[in-house]
């Protein structure tokens, strides 16, 4: 109740800056949205939201850029929707009716399966990962003319925790071998 309070009495005169360390820590799931709304309220309202968390569910959904520091260091930086283009892996996850033996022969060359399963004998998923050059369209193409009946494509988009993880991995890798 008392952190209520606090955040309340912070934004009652709609700050202009506004630094918020953890602001969601210690609430339960219906106060964490009670606060995040008006964060959000605030950030329509023109306000400047500086927010220090370790929930990158909460970047994700508040921050429209971001800076990420490890040991003190800052090892990423830049728009939210930028960075999470920039981690994608062009994979796509493929719902799909047809033989998948004909779907795993057409990805053949350009195509990676990463994975499959399959619910029966005619409705299948598979998790593709599009190569080279290649775009989504040339795998539509290709999945088509071996007449796959597409039910549901979806691209597998990092997330920040994710994206995070794979940064300060990388990072304290090459930190270890300078």
């Amino acid at each position: 109740m008392a952190q209520k309070v606090q955040f309340i009495t912070t934004v009652l005169h709609k700050p202009k800056i506004l630094i918020l360390d953890e602001p969601f820590s210690g609430f339960d799931p219906i106060n964490a949205n009670l606060i995040k709304s008006e964060i959000m309220k605030l950030k329509e309202e023109g306000a400047t939201i500086f927010l220090s968390t370790h929930n990158m569910g909460s970047v994700e959904e508040i921050c429209d850029n971001i800076a990420l520091i490890n040991s003190s260091k800052k090892v990423l930086d830049g728009k939210v929707a930028d960075i999470k283009k920039d981690f994608s892996k062009n994979m796509f996850d493929i719902d799909f009716k047809g033989n998948m033996i004909g779907f795993a022969n057409a990805l053949w060359t350009n195509y990676e399966l990463v994975d499959k399963q399959s619910f029966d004998n005619e409705n299948h998923r598979a998790t593709v990962k599009i190569l080279g050059d290649n775009t989504l369209n040339n795998l539509l193409s290709t999945l088509i003319a071996e007449n796959i009946e597409l039910k549901q494509i979806n691209e597998i988009i990092p997330t920040m925790s994710e994206i995070f993880i794979e940064v300060v991995n990388t990072n304290n890798e090459l930190n270890r071998k300078n």
